[in-house]
Protein backbone atom coordinates (compact mmCIF):
# COMPACT_ATOMS: atom_id res chain seq x y z
CA UNK A 1 0.00 0.00 0.00
CA UNK A 2 1.23 2.97 -1.20
CA UNK A 3 2.19 5.05 2.21
CA UNK A 4 1.41 9.10 0.49
CA UNK A 5 -2.40 7.86 0.68
CA UNK A 6 -2.26 7.44 4.52
CA UNK A 7 -0.25 10.26 5.16
CA UNK A 8 -1.43 13.03 2.52
CA UNK A 9 -0.22 16.15 4.46
CA UNK A 10 3.12 17.32 5.72
CA UNK A 11 3.88 16.72 10.07
CA UNK A 12 4.03 20.15 11.48
CA UNK A 13 1.22 21.96 8.52
CA UNK A 14 -1.41 19.85 9.05
CA UNK A 15 -5.45 20.39 8.13
CA UNK A 16 -8.34 18.99 7.63
CA UNK A 17 -9.16 19.39 3.84
CA UNK A 18 -6.66 18.23 1.41
CA UNK A 19 -7.56 21.28 -0.67
CA UNK A 20 -5.30 23.35 1.93
CA UNK A 21 -1.92 21.86 0.72
CA UNK A 22 -0.23 21.61 -2.71
CA UNK A 23 0.59 17.62 -4.35
CA UNK A 24 3.39 16.52 -2.18
CA UNK A 25 5.31 12.91 -2.90
CA UNK A 26 6.74 10.20 -0.21
CA UNK A 27 10.10 8.55 -0.55
CA UNK A 28 10.44 5.24 0.16
CA UNK A 29 14.06 3.62 0.93
CA UNK A 30 15.26 1.22 -1.13
CA UNK A 31 13.62 -1.72 -0.33
CA UNK A 32 10.10 -2.27 0.19
CA UNK A 33 9.67 -2.32 3.52
CA UNK A 34 7.22 0.33 4.42
CA UNK A 35 7.09 0.55 8.39
CA UNK A 36 10.99 1.01 8.25
CA UNK A 37 11.24 4.67 10.54
CA UNK A 38 13.62 5.76 6.93
CA UNK A 39 10.30 7.06 5.41
CA UNK A 40 10.27 10.77 4.35
CA UNK A 41 8.09 13.35 3.84
CA UNK A 42 8.61 15.92 1.17
CA UNK A 43 6.76 19.01 0.35
CA UNK A 44 7.81 20.51 -2.51
CA UNK A 45 11.28 20.92 -2.65
CA UNK A 46 11.26 21.15 1.75
CA UNK A 47 12.13 17.46 3.43
CA UNK A 48 10.21 17.56 6.69
CA UNK A 49 10.42 15.36 9.42
CA UNK A 50 11.06 11.37 9.53
CA UNK A 51 7.24 9.45 9.54
CA UNK A 52 7.31 8.67 13.08
CA UNK A 53 7.24 4.67 12.80
CA UNK A 54 6.07 3.92 16.89
CA UNK A 55 3.43 5.66 18.75
CA UNK A 56 6.16 5.78 21.28
CA UNK A 57 7.93 7.86 18.81
CA UNK A 58 5.56 10.93 19.23
CA UNK A 59 4.76 13.39 21.46
CA UNK A 60 1.53 14.73 23.65
CA UNK A 61 -0.37 17.19 22.26
CA UNK A 62 -0.79 20.38 22.69
CA UNK A 63 -4.50 22.00 24.06
CA UNK A 64 -6.17 22.24 21.10
CA UNK A 65 -3.92 19.71 18.26
CA UNK A 66 -5.53 16.45 17.03
CA UNK A 67 -5.00 13.39 18.97
CA UNK A 68 -4.64 9.77 17.58
CA UNK A 69 -7.50 7.94 17.74
CA UNK A 70 -5.67 4.54 18.78
CA UNK A 71 -3.57 6.16 21.45
CA UNK A 72 -4.20 9.51 22.41
CA UNK A 73 -0.81 11.18 21.20
CA UNK A 74 0.02 14.19 18.75
CA UNK A 75 -2.32 13.39 15.36
CA UNK A 76 -0.19 14.57 13.15
CA UNK A 77 -0.82 13.17 10.21
CA UNK A 78 -4.43 11.78 8.60
CA UNK A 79 -5.28 8.26 7.36
CA UNK A 80 -6.54 8.46 3.95
CA UNK A 81 -8.66 5.74 4.20
CA UNK A 82 -10.66 6.71 6.92
CA UNK A 83 -9.61 10.24 7.65
CA UNK A 84 -9.18 9.58 11.20
CA UNK A 85 -6.16 11.48 12.99
CA UNK A 86 -2.53 9.36 13.60
CA UNK A 87 0.55 9.80 15.19
CA UNK A 88 2.56 7.07 13.43
CA UNK A 89 2.52 3.91 10.90
CA UNK A 90 2.02 1.95 14.16
CA UNK A 91 -1.28 3.06 14.35
CA UNK A 92 -2.21 3.69 10.90
CA UNK A 93 -1.54 -0.14 10.79
CA UNK A 94 -3.88 -0.57 13.51
CA UNK A 95 -6.74 1.35 12.45
CA UNK A 96 -6.13 -0.13 8.91
CA UNK A 97 -6.87 -3.85 10.97
CA UNK A 98 -9.96 -2.55 12.53
CA UNK A 99 -11.34 -0.96 9.57
CA UNK A 100 -10.98 -4.47 7.94
CA UNK A 101 -12.25 -6.80 11.31
CA UNK A 102 -15.23 -4.62 11.22
CA UNK A 103 -15.80 -5.19 8.05
CA UNK A 104 -16.09 -8.68 8.30
CA UNK A 105 -19.79 -11.00 8.20
CA UNK A 106 -21.40 -10.41 11.68
CA UNK A 107 -21.20 -14.65 11.77
CA UNK A 108 -18.06 -15.02 13.18
CA UNK A 109 -16.73 -18.54 13.14
CA UNK A 110 -17.90 -20.22 16.79
CA UNK A 111 -14.39 -19.56 19.53
CA UNK A 112 -12.67 -22.93 19.93
CA UNK A 113 -13.67 -24.77 22.58
CA UNK A 114 -11.10 -26.75 25.67
CA UNK A 115 -12.84 -30.05 26.22
CA UNK A 116 -16.08 -30.34 27.76
CA UNK A 117 -14.57 -31.33 31.44
CA UNK A 118 -12.63 -27.90 31.17
CA UNK A 119 -15.69 -25.80 30.72
CA UNK A 120 -18.96 -25.33 32.55
CA UNK A 121 -22.25 -23.95 31.46
CA UNK A 122 -24.75 -20.58 32.18
CA UNK A 123 -27.61 -19.82 30.78
CA UNK A 124 -28.61 -16.40 29.55
CA UNK A 125 -32.26 -14.56 29.93
CA UNK A 126 -32.80 -16.05 26.24
CA UNK A 127 -32.54 -19.57 27.88
CA UNK A 128 -29.84 -20.19 24.83
CA UNK A 129 -26.95 -22.79 26.38
CA UNK A 130 -23.69 -21.41 26.11
CA UNK A 131 -21.47 -23.40 27.30
CA UNK A 132 -21.18 -27.46 27.04
CA UNK A 133 -21.72 -29.21 30.39
CA UNK A 134 -23.58 -28.43 33.08
CA UNK A 135 -22.18 -28.40 36.82
CA UNK A 136 -23.84 -29.60 39.46
CA UNK A 137 -24.88 -27.69 42.77
CA UNK A 138 -22.15 -29.93 44.43
CA UNK A 139 -19.22 -29.40 41.95
CA UNK A 140 -20.26 -25.55 41.64
CA UNK A 141 -20.01 -25.52 45.45
CA UNK A 142 -16.61 -27.63 45.95
CA UNK A 143 -15.28 -25.54 43.12
CA UNK A 144 -16.20 -22.19 44.52
CA UNK A 145 -14.84 -23.50 48.14
CA UNK A 146 -11.27 -24.07 46.59
CA UNK A 147 -11.58 -20.78 44.66
CA UNK A 148 -12.52 -18.69 48.21
CA UNK A 149 -15.29 -17.67 45.81
CA UNK A 150 -18.37 -16.36 48.34
CA UNK A 151 -21.41 -15.53 46.75
CA UNK A 152 -25.02 -14.22 48.12
CA UNK A 153 -27.28 -13.84 46.10
CA UNK A 154 -30.46 -15.45 43.96
CA UNK A 155 -29.75 -17.00 40.53
CA UNK A 156 -26.21 -16.43 40.45
CA UNK A 157 -24.93 -18.65 37.63
CA UNK A 158 -20.99 -21.31 38.68
CA UNK A 159 -18.01 -19.98 37.32
CA UNK A 160 -16.65 -20.23 34.26
CA UNK A 161 -13.30 -22.48 33.77
CA UNK A 162 -12.23 -20.74 30.65
CA UNK A 163 -13.01 -17.74 28.56
CA UNK A 164 -14.28 -19.95 25.74
CA UNK A 165 -17.26 -20.85 27.32
CA UNK A 166 -19.06 -17.55 27.28
CA UNK A 167 -19.70 -17.72 23.14
CA UNK A 168 -17.36 -14.97 22.91
CA UNK A 169 -16.22 -14.55 19.26
CA UNK A 170 -12.94 -15.40 18.33
CA UNK A 171 -11.66 -11.60 17.98
CA UNK A 172 -13.00 -10.86 21.30
CA UNK A 173 -10.90 -14.31 22.51
CA UNK A 174 -7.81 -13.27 20.68
CA UNK A 175 -7.93 -9.53 22.74
CA UNK A 176 -8.22 -11.33 26.11
CA UNK A 177 -5.23 -13.11 25.28
CA UNK A 178 -3.22 -10.50 23.81
CA UNK A 179 -4.01 -8.71 26.59
CA UNK A 180 -2.43 -11.27 29.36
CA UNK A 181 -5.32 -13.53 30.26
CA UNK A 182 -4.67 -17.23 28.82
CA UNK A 183 -7.04 -18.56 31.74
CA UNK A 184 -9.56 -16.45 33.86
CA UNK A 185 -8.02 -15.66 37.56
CA UNK A 186 -11.02 -16.25 40.17
CA UNK A 187 -12.61 -12.98 40.30
CA UNK A 188 -13.45 -13.16 36.08
CA UNK A 189 -14.17 -16.78 36.76
CA UNK A 190 -17.52 -15.47 39.05
CA UNK A 191 -18.04 -12.24 37.81
CA UNK A 192 -18.14 -12.66 34.13
CA UNK A 193 -21.19 -14.92 33.81
CA UNK A 194 -22.52 -13.15 36.25
CA UNK A 195 -22.31 -9.73 34.82
CA UNK A 196 -23.35 -11.14 31.41
CA UNK A 197 -26.35 -13.24 32.58
CA UNK A 198 -27.38 -9.46 33.67
CA UNK A 199 -26.96 -9.45 37.57
CA UNK A 200 -26.14 -6.54 39.03
CA UNK A 201 -22.95 -7.16 41.70
CA UNK A 202 -21.12 -5.86 44.21
CA UNK A 203 -17.72 -7.83 43.77
CA UNK A 204 -14.49 -7.34 46.46
CA UNK A 205 -11.29 -9.32 45.15
CA UNK A 206 -7.82 -8.46 46.45
CA UNK A 207 -5.40 -5.89 44.62
CA UNK A 208 -4.05 -6.96 41.55
CA UNK A 209 -6.59 -10.13 41.01
CA UNK A 210 -7.87 -8.89 37.29
CA UNK A 211 -11.14 -6.99 38.77
CA UNK A 212 -10.63 -4.50 36.15
CA UNK A 213 -10.78 -7.32 33.12
CA UNK A 214 -13.48 -8.40 35.05
CA UNK A 215 -15.85 -5.67 34.33
CA UNK A 216 -14.89 -4.68 31.32
CA UNK A 217 -14.62 -8.21 29.42
CA UNK A 218 -18.86 -8.02 29.83
CA UNK A 219 -18.95 -4.27 28.96
CA UNK A 220 -16.98 -5.27 25.48
CA UNK A 221 -19.23 -8.34 24.50
CA UNK A 222 -22.55 -6.96 25.70
CA UNK A 223 -21.81 -3.56 23.84
CA UNK A 224 -20.42 -4.92 21.13
CA UNK A 225 -23.06 -7.45 20.18
CA UNK A 226 -25.66 -4.68 20.74
CA UNK A 227 -24.13 -2.87 17.72
CA UNK A 228 -24.11 -6.14 15.89
CA UNK A 229 -27.59 -5.95 16.33
CA UNK A 230 -28.91 -2.69 16.45
CA UNK A 231 -27.15 -0.31 13.68
CA UNK A 232 -29.78 2.87 14.30
CA UNK A 233 -28.41 5.35 16.60
CA UNK A 234 -25.19 4.36 16.91
CA UNK A 235 -24.29 7.83 18.84
CA UNK A 236 -25.30 7.11 22.21
CA UNK A 237 -22.92 5.41 24.64
CA UNK A 238 -24.21 2.12 25.73
CA UNK A 239 -22.13 2.07 29.34
CA UNK A 240 -20.25 4.14 31.48
CA UNK A 241 -17.44 3.30 33.97
CA UNK A 242 -16.06 5.77 36.83
CA UNK A 243 -13.13 5.69 38.54
CA UNK A 244 -12.09 7.81 41.66
CA UNK A 245 -9.03 9.39 39.82
CA UNK A 246 -7.37 10.07 36.44
CA UNK A 247 -4.50 7.69 36.55
CA UNK A 248 -6.88 4.84 36.81
CA UNK A 249 -9.68 5.98 34.20
CA UNK A 250 -6.37 6.09 31.51
CA UNK A 251 -5.25 2.69 32.44
CA UNK A 252 -8.96 1.58 32.31
CA UNK A 253 -10.06 2.91 28.99
CA UNK A 254 -6.54 2.12 27.57
CA UNK A 255 -7.53 -1.80 28.49
CA UNK A 256 -11.31 -1.39 27.20
CA UNK A 257 -9.15 0.08 24.26
CA UNK A 258 -7.71 -3.35 24.16
CA UNK A 259 -10.18 -5.58 24.74
CA UNK A 260 -11.92 -4.00 21.84
CA UNK A 261 -9.81 -3.62 19.23
CA UNK A 262 -11.25 -4.73 16.28
CA UNK A 263 -14.93 -4.61 17.45
CA UNK A 264 -17.49 -2.04 16.85
CA UNK A 265 -16.58 -0.69 20.34
CA UNK A 266 -15.29 2.95 20.82
CA UNK A 267 -14.28 4.59 24.14
CA UNK A 268 -14.36 8.42 25.38
CA UNK A 269 -11.83 9.11 27.97
CA UNK A 270 -13.43 12.44 30.22
CA UNK A 271 -11.41 13.38 32.62
CA UNK A 272 -9.60 16.82 34.09
CA UNK A 273 -6.80 18.37 32.44
CA UNK A 274 -8.10 17.46 28.87
CA UNK A 275 -9.94 19.80 26.57
CA UNK A 276 -13.58 19.55 27.31
CA UNK A 277 -14.55 19.86 24.04
CA UNK A 278 -12.38 17.45 22.23
CA UNK A 279 -14.41 15.03 24.97
CA UNK A 280 -17.47 16.37 23.67
CA UNK A 281 -16.53 15.94 19.97
CA UNK A 282 -15.51 12.21 20.99
CA UNK A 283 -18.94 11.34 22.66
CA UNK A 284 -20.81 13.09 19.91
CA UNK A 285 -19.49 10.88 16.86
CA UNK A 286 -20.66 8.25 18.22
CA UNK A 287 -19.08 6.07 21.14
CA UNK A 288 -19.78 2.78 22.90
CA UNK A 289 -18.55 3.20 26.22
CA UNK A 290 -17.87 6.25 28.54
CA UNK A 291 -14.23 6.23 31.17
CA UNK A 292 -14.11 8.77 33.66
CA UNK A 293 -13.95 11.01 36.84
CA UNK A 294 -18.20 12.12 38.53
CA UNK A 295 -16.86 15.52 38.76
CA UNK A 296 -15.49 16.01 34.86
CA UNK A 297 -18.64 14.29 33.81
CA UNK A 298 -21.29 15.97 35.78
CA UNK A 299 -19.42 19.24 34.02
CA UNK A 300 -20.08 17.86 30.83
CA UNK A 301 -22.82 16.57 30.92
CA UNK A 302 -24.53 20.04 33.03
CA UNK A 303 -22.78 22.21 29.98
CA UNK A 304 -23.74 20.09 27.01
CA UNK A 305 -26.76 17.66 25.36
CA UNK A 306 -25.26 14.45 25.84
CA UNK A 307 -28.11 11.29 25.65
CA UNK A 308 -27.64 8.81 28.33
CA UNK A 309 -30.94 7.01 28.21
CA UNK A 310 -29.33 4.09 26.50
CA UNK A 311 -26.72 3.05 28.89
CA UNK A 312 -27.37 -0.23 30.02
CA UNK A 313 -24.24 -0.90 32.16
CA UNK A 314 -22.55 1.24 34.91
CA UNK A 315 -19.83 0.61 36.87
CA UNK A 316 -18.10 1.63 39.84
CA UNK A 317 -14.62 1.10 40.22
CA UNK A 318 -13.02 1.29 43.95
CA UNK A 319 -16.38 1.66 44.68
CA UNK A 320 -15.83 2.24 48.58
CA UNK A 321 -13.90 5.29 47.46
CA UNK A 322 -16.68 6.46 45.35
CA UNK A 323 -18.78 6.34 47.90
CA UNK A 324 -17.19 8.54 50.15
CA UNK A 325 -18.80 12.04 51.05
CA UNK A 326 -18.00 14.20 48.21
CA UNK A 327 -17.67 11.13 45.52
CA UNK A 328 -20.85 9.68 46.11
CA UNK A 329 -23.34 12.90 45.72
CA UNK A 330 -21.91 13.16 42.38
CA UNK A 331 -22.06 9.66 41.77
CA UNK A 332 -25.68 9.89 42.53
CA UNK A 333 -26.29 12.94 40.76
CA UNK A 334 -25.41 11.02 37.22
CA UNK A 335 -26.65 7.71 38.37
CA UNK A 336 -30.30 9.15 38.30
CA UNK A 337 -29.57 10.40 34.93
CA UNK A 338 -29.70 6.65 33.86
CA UNK A 339 -32.71 4.49 32.75
CA UNK A 340 -32.31 1.43 35.56
CA UNK A 341 -28.75 0.39 33.79
CA UNK A 342 -27.03 -2.91 35.76
CA UNK A 343 -24.68 -1.85 38.23
CA UNK A 344 -21.28 -3.37 38.44
CA UNK A 345 -19.42 -2.24 41.87
CA UNK A 346 -15.60 -3.18 42.43
CA UNK A 347 -13.15 -2.92 45.00
CA UNK A 348 -10.61 -4.37 47.50
CA UNK A 349 -12.07 -2.97 50.61
CA UNK A 350 -16.10 -3.63 50.52
CA UNK A 351 -17.63 -2.61 54.15
CA UNK A 352 -21.13 -3.64 55.30
CA UNK A 353 -21.76 -0.07 55.24
CA UNK A 354 -21.16 -0.16 51.23
CA UNK A 355 -23.19 -3.08 50.86
CA UNK A 356 -26.24 -1.03 52.70
CA UNK A 357 -25.58 1.97 50.02
CA UNK A 358 -25.51 -0.50 46.59
CA UNK A 359 -29.61 -1.61 47.80
CA UNK A 360 -29.88 1.95 46.98
CA UNK A 361 -29.54 1.82 43.38
CA UNK A 362 -30.30 -1.87 42.02
CA UNK A 363 -32.19 -4.46 43.29
CA UNK A 364 -31.06 -8.53 44.09
CA UNK A 365 -28.03 -7.42 43.85
CA UNK A 366 -25.52 -10.31 44.35
CA UNK A 367 -22.20 -9.80 46.19
CA UNK A 368 -19.37 -12.04 45.47
CA UNK A 369 -16.12 -11.81 47.61
CA UNK A 370 -12.90 -13.64 46.48
CA UNK A 371 -10.57 -14.58 49.16
CA UNK A 372 -10.21 -12.99 52.64
CA UNK A 373 -12.21 -9.31 52.21
CA UNK A 374 -10.40 -6.47 53.32
CA UNK A 375 -7.24 -8.34 53.50
CA UNK A 376 -3.75 -7.73 51.72
CA UNK A 377 -2.61 -9.83 48.49
CA UNK A 378 -1.45 -13.09 50.10
CA UNK A 379 1.57 -12.64 47.78
CA UNK A 380 2.51 -9.17 48.87
CA UNK A 381 5.22 -9.90 51.61
CA UNK A 382 4.83 -7.24 54.62
CA UNK A 383 8.26 -5.89 56.27
CA UNK A 384 7.23 -3.49 58.67
CA UNK A 385 10.01 -1.35 59.86
CA UNK A 386 10.14 0.54 63.47
CA UNK A 387 11.75 4.12 62.18
CA UNK A 388 11.38 7.04 64.53
CA UNK A 389 10.50 10.09 62.38
CA UNK A 390 13.88 12.07 62.23
CA UNK A 391 15.50 8.75 61.17
CA UNK A 392 12.88 7.79 58.24
CA UNK A 393 14.53 9.47 55.71
CA UNK A 394 18.39 8.03 56.52
CA UNK A 395 16.72 4.37 56.38
CA UNK A 396 15.34 5.20 52.68
CA UNK A 397 18.24 6.14 51.85
CA UNK A 398 20.21 3.14 53.14
CA UNK A 399 17.46 0.66 51.55
CA UNK A 400 17.50 2.62 48.21
CA UNK A 401 21.92 2.37 48.23
CA UNK A 402 21.79 -1.48 49.08
CA UNK A 403 22.12 -3.91 45.92
CA UNK A 404 20.67 -6.74 48.38
CA UNK A 405 16.93 -4.32 49.59
CA UNK A 406 16.61 -1.93 46.35
CA UNK A 407 14.41 -3.68 43.69
CA UNK A 408 13.67 -1.47 41.05
CA UNK A 409 11.22 -0.40 39.85
CA UNK A 410 9.56 1.00 43.53
CA UNK A 411 7.17 3.35 44.29
CA UNK A 412 7.62 5.45 47.69
CA UNK A 413 4.25 6.39 48.97
CA UNK A 414 4.38 10.06 51.13
CA UNK A 415 1.49 11.43 52.96
CA UNK A 416 1.92 15.05 51.29
CA UNK A 417 2.26 16.37 47.88
CA UNK A 418 5.23 19.10 49.40
CA UNK A 419 6.85 15.38 51.09
CA UNK A 420 6.55 13.90 47.48
CA UNK A 421 8.79 16.60 46.16
CA UNK A 422 10.95 17.03 48.72
CA UNK A 423 11.61 13.60 48.89
CA UNK A 424 11.91 12.90 45.44
CA UNK A 425 14.94 15.56 44.91
CA UNK A 426 16.75 14.34 47.92
CA UNK A 427 16.99 10.58 46.14
CA UNK A 428 18.11 12.47 43.18
CA UNK A 429 20.90 14.23 45.06
CA UNK A 430 21.58 11.75 48.29
CA UNK A 431 21.33 8.60 46.61
CA UNK A 432 22.36 9.45 42.74
CA UNK A 433 19.22 7.38 41.41
CA UNK A 434 16.41 9.01 39.40
CA UNK A 435 13.44 9.94 41.25
CA UNK A 436 9.97 11.54 40.25
CA UNK A 437 7.24 12.94 42.43
CA UNK A 438 3.45 12.43 41.42
CA UNK A 439 0.58 13.70 42.86
CA UNK A 440 -2.71 15.75 42.17
CA UNK A 441 -0.85 19.70 41.79
CA UNK A 442 0.73 18.50 38.56
CA UNK A 443 -1.06 18.74 35.47
CA UNK A 444 -2.67 15.95 33.21
CA UNK A 445 0.60 16.07 31.01
CA UNK A 446 3.18 16.38 33.21
CA UNK A 447 1.53 13.34 35.17
CA UNK A 448 0.93 11.08 32.16
CA UNK A 449 4.80 11.66 30.96
CA UNK A 450 6.40 10.89 34.56
CA UNK A 451 4.34 7.45 34.22
CA UNK A 452 5.11 6.97 30.71
CA UNK A 453 9.16 7.21 31.91
CA UNK A 454 8.52 5.10 34.93
CA UNK A 455 6.51 2.11 33.46
CA UNK A 456 9.32 2.36 30.59
CA UNK A 457 11.76 1.63 32.81
CA UNK A 458 13.87 5.23 32.30
CA UNK A 459 12.96 6.40 36.06
CA UNK A 460 13.64 3.80 38.82
CA UNK A 461 12.07 6.00 41.56
CA UNK A 462 8.67 7.11 41.88
CA UNK A 463 7.54 9.38 44.84
CA UNK A 464 3.71 9.52 45.25
CA UNK A 465 1.06 10.52 47.08
CA UNK A 466 -2.03 7.99 47.53
CA UNK A 467 -3.25 8.92 43.96
CA UNK A 468 -1.57 5.86 42.70
CA UNK A 469 -3.19 3.82 45.90
CA UNK A 470 -5.76 2.66 43.92
CA UNK A 471 -6.59 0.76 41.10
CA UNK A 472 -3.49 1.38 38.92
CA UNK A 473 -1.79 -1.43 37.32
CA UNK A 474 2.24 -0.45 37.96
CA UNK A 475 3.25 -3.20 35.56
CA UNK A 476 6.58 -4.42 36.51
CA UNK A 477 6.48 -2.90 40.07
CA UNK A 478 7.99 -5.98 42.91
CA UNK A 479 8.29 -3.38 45.41
CA UNK A 480 6.72 -0.26 46.89
CA UNK A 481 8.15 1.41 50.05
CA UNK A 482 5.58 3.56 52.92
CA UNK A 483 7.45 6.13 53.75
CA UNK A 484 4.52 7.58 55.61
CA UNK A 485 1.60 5.13 56.75
CA UNK A 486 -1.77 5.87 55.18
CA UNK A 487 -4.32 6.95 57.45
CA UNK A 488 -6.52 4.02 57.32
CA UNK A 489 -6.25 0.72 56.50
CA UNK A 490 -8.09 0.61 53.48
CA UNK A 491 -5.80 2.50 52.08
CA UNK A 492 -3.00 0.63 53.58
CA UNK A 493 -4.36 -2.64 51.74
CA UNK A 494 -4.17 -1.01 48.25
CA UNK A 495 -0.86 0.36 48.46
CA UNK A 496 0.81 -1.71 49.37
CA UNK A 497 -1.25 -4.26 46.85
CA UNK A 498 0.51 -2.35 44.15
CA UNK A 499 3.70 -4.42 44.44
CA UNK A 500 1.56 -7.50 43.02
CA UNK A 501 -0.29 -8.07 39.49
CA UNK A 502 -2.29 -11.66 39.07
CA UNK A 503 -0.31 -13.60 41.87
CA UNK A 504 3.29 -12.24 40.84
CA UNK A 505 5.23 -12.06 44.23
CA UNK A 506 6.20 -8.84 45.95
CA UNK A 507 7.49 -6.72 48.76
CA UNK A 508 6.03 -4.23 50.87
CA UNK A 509 8.31 -2.15 52.79
CA UNK A 510 6.48 -0.49 55.70
CA UNK A 511 7.96 2.05 58.08
CA UNK A 512 5.94 2.66 61.61
CA UNK A 513 6.76 4.71 64.16
CA UNK A 514 3.82 6.50 67.25
CA UNK A 515 2.80 8.87 64.45
CA UNK A 516 0.69 5.42 63.53
CA UNK A 517 -0.22 4.99 66.80
CA UNK A 518 -4.33 4.98 65.44
CA UNK A 519 -3.65 1.98 63.08
CA UNK A 520 -1.29 -0.07 65.59
CA UNK A 521 -4.26 -2.80 66.33
CA UNK A 522 -5.22 -3.08 62.99
CA UNK A 523 -2.13 -3.08 61.28
CA UNK A 524 -1.05 -6.13 63.91
CA UNK A 525 -3.81 -7.72 63.10
CA UNK A 526 -3.10 -7.90 59.70
CA UNK A 527 0.31 -8.37 59.89
CA UNK A 528 -0.15 -11.47 61.93
CA UNK A 529 -2.99 -12.78 59.87
CA UNK A 530 -0.31 -12.73 56.82
CA UNK A 531 2.58 -14.19 59.02
CA UNK A 532 4.58 -11.21 58.79
CA UNK A 533 7.35 -9.95 61.47
CA UNK A 534 5.99 -7.78 64.14
CA UNK A 535 9.21 -5.25 65.28
CA UNK A 536 8.77 -5.47 69.42
CA UNK A 537 8.20 -1.77 69.59
CA UNK A 538 4.92 -2.36 67.73
CA UNK A 539 3.97 -5.50 70.08
CA UNK A 540 4.74 -3.56 73.32
CA UNK A 541 3.50 -0.12 72.30
CA UNK A 542 0.64 1.18 74.85
CA UNK A 543 -1.27 1.74 72.17
CA UNK A 544 -1.77 -1.17 71.46
CA UNK A 545 -4.44 -1.93 74.47
CA UNK A 546 -6.72 0.12 72.38
CA UNK A 547 -9.12 -1.95 70.19
CA UNK A 548 -11.44 -0.18 67.41
CA UNK A 549 -12.48 -3.65 64.85
CA UNK A 550 -10.33 -2.37 61.52
CA UNK A 551 -13.79 -3.42 59.75
CA UNK A 552 -15.82 -0.62 60.68
CA UNK A 553 -13.28 1.76 59.46
CA UNK A 554 -12.74 3.57 63.05
CA UNK A 555 -13.91 6.59 61.40
CA UNK A 556 -10.51 7.66 60.28
CA UNK A 557 -9.90 10.59 57.95
CA UNK A 558 -9.02 10.70 54.59
CA UNK A 559 -6.11 12.04 53.41
CA UNK A 560 -7.06 14.46 50.62
CA UNK A 561 -4.54 12.79 47.81
CA UNK A 562 -5.96 13.89 44.78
Amino acid sequence: MNEARCFPFPPKAKAKHPCDYQAYTMEHPSNDDQCKSSVVVTYGNQVTDKVKERSRDQREPLPGEPKCVICNRYGEYICDETDDDICSLECKQTVLCRVANTQLPVNLPPPKRLTATDECFYVRDSGIQSGSVFLSSDQTELLRSKLEIHVKGDLVPPPILSFSSCNFPQKLLQNIEAAGFEMPTPVQMQAIPAALSGKSLLVSAETGSGKTASFLVPIVYLCANFRFEQFRDRKKPLAMVLTPTRELCIQVEEQAKLLGKGLPFKTALVVGGDAMAGQLHRIQQGVELIVGTPGRLIDLLTKNDIQLDDVKIFALDEVDCMFQRGFRDQVMQIFRALSQPQVLLYSATVSQDIENMVSSMAKDVAVVSVGKPNRPNKVVKQLPIWVESKQKKQKLFDILMSKQHFMPPVVVYVGSRLGADLLSNAISVTVGVKALSIHGEKSMKERRDIMRSFLMGEVPIIVATGILGRGVDLVGVRQVILFDMPNSMKEYVHQIGRASRLGEEGTAIVFVSEENKNLFPDLVEILRSSGAAIPRELVNSRYMTVTRPYSNGGGQKKRKHE
